[in-house]
């Protein structure tokens, strides 16, 4: 497994919509290769539709091929859609690889089913979909019930406890927050590794 961060550094709006666009592609590409790619955190922009980050993991025999094609500077060339008549149209994001996260043994979680709770209508809570992942020894529990089957939101809950077990336990927590918040200033302006043009984010190499 490896872990993704998108950023759109200290970019402005239009960077965080890359990111949003970049995300969409990086999901897109990672089903073409059979690879697993699981939204962990994401942290919104201010404008609805934007993204300021995003941690994903992505597993799978292909990873690192779909890895390799991503890591570094992200360039899009587009029209900004709210500054009318702007003379910039080149933006750029970063993506950087993150410390991996050690499994848990089955032992030590306890999965429970439940039904969906929220939006989704009557259909939403006739099945017990969601599932919770609870660490034993501490007591530490996330819900997941974004995938419409058990399996997926097993799956997922255990790749965020995981997560969240990491966050709480590492004693170089602090310094890991430091590290990747310093990567939000790091993005460099130049020798992308991928480009992509216009709205449709449609890759020019």
């Amino acid at each position: 497994m490896i872990l993704l961060q998108i950023s759109s550094a200290q970019g402005p709006d239009e960077c965080m919509l890359a990111v949003k666009k970049a995300l969409g592609r990086l999901i897109q590409e990672a089903d073409a290769l059979s690879v697993t790619a699981d939204i962990l955190e994401e942290e919104r922009g201010e404008r609805v539709g934007t993204l300021r980050s995003v941690l994903v993991a992505i597993q799978g025999k292909n990873e690192q091929q779909l890895f390799e094609c991503w890591n570094g500077t992200i360039k899009w060339i587009c029209d900004s859609p709210w500054r009318k008549g702007a003379g910039r149209k080149n933006w750029f994001i970063g993506v950087t690889q993150c410390e991996a996260i050690a499994e848990l043994p089955e032992s030590e979680i306890r999965f429970e089913t439940l039904k969906a709770s929220g939006p989704g209508g009557q259909h939403v809570n006739k099945t017990e979909s969601a599932v919770r992942a609870v660490h034993i020894a501490s007591g530490i529990s996330i819900k997941v019930q974004t995938e419409r089957s058990q399996h997926a939101n097993r799956r997922l809950a255990r790749l965020m406890l995981e997560h969240r077990l990491r966050q709480q336990q590492d004693i170089s927590q602090a310094e890991t927050r430091a590290e990747r918040r310093l990567f939000h200033h790091q993005v460099e302006r130049g020798n992308a590794v991928r480009t992509f043009i216009g709205m449709k984010f449609i890759p020019v190499n």
